[in-house]
């Protein structure tokens, strides 16, 4: 057998969790390392056992999800997959902009949870553009105004800004690649180089800024 990807369950409901041991220990490239009922212990064995990923509930006692998020991405002890019970959550936007690398829903098919998790651990997000435009429309619009300098984005090239734009709008690369008329690798090449130059952990992240710094508005599509 190859790589192992090495998961950390955190959820205050028991059951939860033995549907999450269930359904990934039968995976041959998964193993469960820890598991928590609260985000603290969640901090805890993160730091301990360094897994790839942790699956992460939001909605926790002692500490919930957003913070236990923010001090394992901070600290760089793992990559974090928020579960949710709702579409359109507070907590998830919180937790996106606190590091995760997307999130599902709980009632998200077996096949679709471990595809996820496989994304993650290999360093992409699996949270869907659409569905992050959704909550940032509605948690962005609400607040009202730029929430962080423009600036940030002028260490940009043109081309740059059109490709996180159109990150931004829910496109996937093919979709940027056919609209800009470049092949999907250099889409690819320019993705990458954003996260970069914007300290970003992944398209997520892009996504989130590209709101924040009002170059997407709540609302446009």
């Amino acid at each position: 057998m190859g790589y192992v990807i090495r998961v950390v369950v955190v959820d205050d409901q028991e059951l939860m969790r033995v549907g999450f041991r269930m359904v990934l220990g039968a995976q041959e490239d998964m193993e469960i390392v820890g598991e928590a009922g609260n985000g603290e212990e969640a901090v805890i064995l993160a730091e301990d056992l360094r897994p790839d990923v942790v699956l992460m509930d939001v909605r926790m006692p002692v500490l919930d999800g957003v913070e236990a998020t923010k001090l394992i991405t901070e600290r760089g002890l793992a990559k974090v997959l928020v579960m949710t019970t709702f579409d359109l959550d507070e907590y998830a936007l919180s937790a996106l902009r606190n590091g995760a690398s997307g999130f599902l829903l709980k009632d998200t098919p077996s096949v679709q949870l471990v595809a996820a998790l496989r994304s993650v651990a290999s360093g992409d997000a699996v949270v869907s553009p659409s569905v992050t435009r959704r909550l940032l429309d509605r948690f962005l619009g609400s607040a009202g105004g730029e929430l962080r300098d423009a600036s940030l984005l002028e260490v940009l090239t043109e081309r740059e800004r059109e490709v996180l734009l159109l990150m931004a709008q829910g496109l996937s690369n093919t979709e940027i690649a056919r609209k800009l008329f470049l092949s999907e690798a250099t889409v690819k090449t320019h993705v990458g180089r954003i996260l970069a130059k914007l300290d970003l952990r992944d398209r997520v992240q892009a996504v989130v800024l590209a709101y924040e710094t009002g170059l997407v508005r709540p609302g446009e599509v």
